[in-house]
């Protein structure tokens, strides 16, 4: 038995040896990685020769160049459509400060008229110059209570004739009336007010009174500079 053993085993017929040579595992890795870079090389190389050889690269190329030039006129009409925004802004608070200018000088315009027709319903009330006057005379005398304690005033003065020289004079401004029960005047604080007029002026002044005074009657008089009366005109309260 052992002999047919040993007798297989030497001849032709004894079972076959395969010899292998052991490697380490991270060598192996190493190779199948560098193998592994290798084919992606490879595949990456056919890929952009075959899209180069297919016209692909270029095409890219133009569509991006392409892209590039839509982007630049987009930011210029970006750019180009700011500037007109800014300058509606601008337009747009130009035209607000011009409209409110216009408002305070529509209000500036209403209160001119509004003077001028006082000044006109003023001129309108006063009696027309008698034939012939010569002398400078008061043509109209206003007075109001301004407050409790004041009392406002307002007269013009005519001097008739174009050629006539300015006159100059002092007027004063007299108040009568009752003060607890009993008469009172009291004359224009300070004295006569000095006046000049060469054909016509408009006066107007506040004169203060005790507060329980009763105004009944307001004076004016026209001195020259001699103290010789010239005109004299009276309202009543």
């Amino acid at each position: 038995m052992r002999w047919k053993l040993l007798r297989r085993r030497l001849s032709v017929s004894a079972p076959r040896m395969i010899v292998r040579s052991h490697l380490p595992w991270p060598v192996r890795w190493a190779v199948a990685a560098v193998a592994l870079g290798f084919s992606a090389a490879l595949a990456m190389w056919a890929f952009e020769t075959g899209k180069g050889l297919a016209g692909l690269d270029s095409r890219a190329k133009e569509e991006l160049a392409q892209l590039r030039v839509e982007v630049a006129q987009l930011r210029e009409e970006r750019e180009k459509a700011l500037s007109i925004a800014n300058t509606a802004d601008s337009l747009l608070k130009a035209e607000r400060t011009a409209q409110e200018r216009l408002a305070q000088q529509l209000k500036q315009t209403e209160a001119e008229n509004l003077a001028l027709k006082n000044d006109l319903g003023f001129f309108e009330r006063l009696l027309p110059a008698a034939a012939g006057e010569s002398a400078l005379s008061i043509r109209g005398l206003q007075a109001e209570a301004a407050s409790d304690h004041q009392l406002r005033y307002q007269l013009l003065l005519l001097q008739p004739g174009k050629a006539r020289p300015e006159f100059a004079g002092r007027y004063e401004v007299t108040l009568a009336g009752t003060l607890d029960g009993k008469p009172w005047t009291q004359p224009h604080p300070g004295g006569a007010q000095p006046l000049q007029v060469k054909q016509y002026r408009r006066v107007e002044g506040v004169i203060d009174h005790p507060a329980q005074a009763v105004i009944r009657t307001v004076t004016v008089k026209v001195t020259d500079t001699r103290g010789a009366l010239l005109a004299s005109h009276s309202v009543q309260m």
